[in-house]
This record gives structure tokens, C-alpha cells and sequence, in this order.
């Protein structure tokens, strides 16, 4: 395992620290920009493009951000780059160009978004871990899908690897459980769901637990109450908590 107790010390901006997608949109440059400034680690989602380049970018469709139809693993990062989010200036990033504006100076929580299907996903992690080598600056990889998190350690990833999560229920501790087998270092859990047994077992062992994703005065107590760190939009937790 690697330590990743640095995850509990700063709130972490979800999808970088946007306003909600009025002026400054989810995943781009100036939503990195804005939470660098600001001294917030950094939560980011990553897609791979049809000719396996890392992006920065949430969803499997193109339609939400981008205003058109289709899968973000149909087109190119060249292509993928040209296209405004949310029509504003800001185009879809790769992961390099995150890594190269950030340079180091906060925390990164990379959420690696892979698929369902045999040999979906073949390669993702390699070329994440590619783009990584050399980077000066603390990270953590994570995912939903528990077969990104095998080949993140089959590959022998120097960096924490955590589960993201969500569930209250015995059958989906069952499978959490199993997850972490394979010697995760961190939990990112879904805070409604909070507390349950599968969490306050994990963290009594040791294992750093951020939440996803804060909005609320409620979210932020049942985080510091249950977990260690919380992941946050829409408010500043160094001002005042939201209501």
C-alpha cells in the first residue's frame, strides 16, 4: 500500500472549482486555474479518446458539455480539443495540458472513467500512467470500476489508488470489500451513505475516506463526523459553509 493520508488535509474541488456551470464550466482549464489559486486539491475525471489520449471530461456523451451527440471515444483528442464546453472559450482539455497548467501545486484526485465489455478498456490505464511519468506533484488514481483498479495494480502504479463508491446496502459492502482486496489506499464515498458499516470498518483500519459530493452544510458535517475529507462544489469551504 501507499500512504495517502496527504487526501485528508485539503477540501477537494469536484470537476476543479466551477460556479456550477454559469461562467466557469466542470473539468476545464479555468475551473483547474480557479481551485490552484485558491489552494484546493483537485478531483478530475478522465475519458480516452479514439486514439488513446487521456481527456479531461465527465461523461460518456458529448451532449451535456458540448451541445452535440456522441461517445467522447469516437473522436480524436484533436477533435475532441475544438469543442467549446458549455459554449465558452474553454475547450476539452487533455490530461497533459491539465498537468502542465497545474504544475504541481495542489493535490490531483484523478477519477479514471472506464467501460463495460470485455477489452473495453485495454490500455487506459497504461496511457494514464504514461502521460503521469515524470509529473512533479502529488496524485491519487481512483475509479468506480473495479477493473481499472486491477490494472492499476498490475501495472504497478506509483501512485494511491482508491475505490469510489456509493451504496448502503450488505450486497454492495460485499463487493466494496472486494474491491479492496487488492490493497486500495483510499475510499471516495458517496456522503448520503453515510455512516455504514463498510465505511467506519475501513477507516477504523487505517484507510483515509473522502466524501462525494458536498453542497450542503449537512454534507460537510456528516463528512467531518464520518470521513476525513471532503470532496465540494458550489460554495467555498474557507469562507463559510453552505446552509
Amino acid at each position: 500500500m501507499i500512504d495517502a493520508a496527504w487526501i485528508k488535509e485539503l477540501p477537494v474541488a469536484h470537476r476543479g472549482y466551477h460556479d456550477m456551470n454559469q461562467q466557469i464550466w466542470e473539468n476545464t482549464l479555468a475551473a483547474f486555474a480557479r481551485a490552484a489559486e485558491a489552494g484546493f486539491a483537485i478531483e478530475c475525471d478522465v475519458q480516452l479518446s479514439a486514439d488513446s489520449v487521456p481527456v479531461v471530461f465527465h461523461d460518456h456523451d458529448l451532449e451535456r458539455l458540448c451541445g452535440i451527440k456522441g461517445d467522447v471515444r469516437e473522436r480524436t483528442a484533436s477533435e475532441l480539443g475544438m469543442l467549446a464546453i458549455g459554449g465558452t472559450k474553454d475547450k476539452m482539455p487533455t490530461l497533459k495540458q491539465m498537468l502542465d497548467l497545474v504544475k504541481g501545486s495542489v493535490p490531483l484526485v484523478i477519477e479514471i472513467k472506464g467501460r463495460p465489455g470485455e477489452g473495453e478498456d485495454d490500455g487506459f490505464v497504461e496511457t494514464v500512467l504514461d502521460v503521469l511519468d515524470g509529473y512533479e506533484g502529488t496524485v491519487a488514481l481512483m475509479s468506480f470500476d473495479h477493473h481499472i483498479l486491477r490494472d492499476l495494480r498490475r501495472a504497478d502504479a506509483s501512485f494511491p489508488i482508491g475505490l469510489t463508491a456509493m451504496g448502503d446496502r450488505p450486497e454492495e459492502f460485499f463487493a466494496h470489500d472486494e474491491a479492496m482486496q487488492l490493497g486500495l489506499d483510499f475510499i471516495s464515498y458517496h456522503w448520503p451513505h453515510l455512516p455504514n458499516t463498510f465505511v467506519t470498518a475501513q477507516r477504523q483500519a487505517g484507510i483515509p475516506i473522502i466524501t462525494w459530493t458536498v453542497r450542503d452544510g449537512i454534507g460537510v458535517e456528516q463528512t467531518y463526523k464520518y470521513a476525513d475529507q471532503m470532496t465540494f462544489e458550489g460554495f467555498d469551504p474557507k469562507a463559510t459553509h453552505p446552509a
